[in-house]
């Protein structure tokens, strides 16, 4: 029988060797039955971070190298500088992801193929008469980048892909609203665009709910974060301001409040609690000057709103402390 020392040498060798990976050995570690662990997400280090610095210098690179050479670049070699060089670091991305230990390497040159592919795609419709100003052009841009990477995290299920499948869909959400409202004074488009950010926000949470029970797969908060923000904030904005105000948002917007302050306790998200407090924050300043006033007084109205801000504090201070805190 083989001792424990044996063991753990033999698993550190398997490890060396790239044979088992840590995700491996945490499920074998499970203890069976309803209580199994479940394994911690990976900590991101300073090489992750390195890699990923360098993705984002190495496009910069690309894009300051075809804005300073336009003129003497030719069609075809400004294709290769950013069409070529995004499929290429596309290539090397899964190349280095069957590698383990390659993995976050990877994700750094997606992230080149990712940041470099809408600028080759710019060039082509520029080349052909149709400039990027336009929201039709924008729309076949984000739309073909949004394919190519749901396709992508259809077949890997990487949270890079997912990443870039939001971004890009989110720019064909919105280019496509601005396709529909273009040539339309009669629409009020910046109420339309606050409704715009009010429907993202709600998706970017019921995105990051559905995918969050998968661990490859969940952005980690992200999603809430953003969801959260753009949600309370576009409500926030279709109050308006007095004379024009929306009695309807403004009394609706406390109990949106209320359920994301809710709602950060079964969720245990940070985000809802932290960006709840901050828009109820702000709604207290807003309903108190905009109101009480000229009946309390200015001196009074900034009382009033000093302690509603720091009941609020106190209130967001206890759920952390009782339900968030780890």
């Amino acid at each position: 029988m083989m001792t424990k020392e044996q063991l753990l040498s033999e698993i550190r060798i398997a490890a060396i060797q790239g044979v088992v990976t840590l995700e491996e050995l945490t499920q074998a570690y499970c203890v069976t039955g309803s209580a199994a662990a479940t394994p911690r997400p990976r900590r991101i280090g300073v090489t992750d971070l390195l890699y990923f610095l360098g993705g984002a210098i190495v496009f910069i690179g690309i894009v300051v190298l075809v804005e300073q050479h336009w003129s003497q670049l030719s069609f075809a070699t400004k294709m290769l500088a950013t069409i070529g060089s995004g499929l290429a670091a596309y290539y090397s991305g899964l190349l280095l992801s069957r590698e383990p230990r390659f993995q976050m390497a990877s994700q750094a040159f997606f992230l080149i193929s990712a940041l470099v592919l809408p600028v080759g795609l710019a060039i082509v419709f520029d080349h052909f008469g149709f400039g990027m100003h336009r929201m039709g052009v924008q729309a076949w841009v984000a739309g073909l980048l949004s394919a190519f990477f749901i396709a992508n995290y259809a077949l890997f299920r990487s949270r890079v892909f997912l990443l870039f499948s939001v971004i890009y869909g989110t720019w064909l959400f919105f280019s496509l609203t601005g396709l529909i409202l273009d040539g339309r004074p009669e629409w009020h488009q910046w109420k339309i665009l606050e409704y715009c950010f009010l429907v993202t926000g709600l998706t970017y949470g019921l995105l990051e709910h559905a995918f969050s029970s998968d661990e490859r797969c969940s952005l980690r908060g992200a999603l809430y974060g953003f969801g959260v923000l753009f949600f309370l904030g576009a409500a926030f904005a279709l109050g308006g301001w007095e004379p024009t105000q929306s009695y309807f948002w403004e009394i609706v917007f406390p109990g949106l409040v209320l359920g994301a302050l809710l709602m950060s306790i079964p969720l245990k998200s940070k985000s809802f609690l932290t960006f709840g407090s901050l828009y109820l924050m702000a709604y207290i300043g807003k309903i108190t000057v905009e109101y009480f006033k000229d009946s309390l007084g200015w001196p009074l109205s900034l009382v009033l709103i000093g302690f509603a801000l720091m009941a609020t504090g106190y209130g967001a201070y206890s759920l952390n402390m009782r339900y968030l805190r780890t």
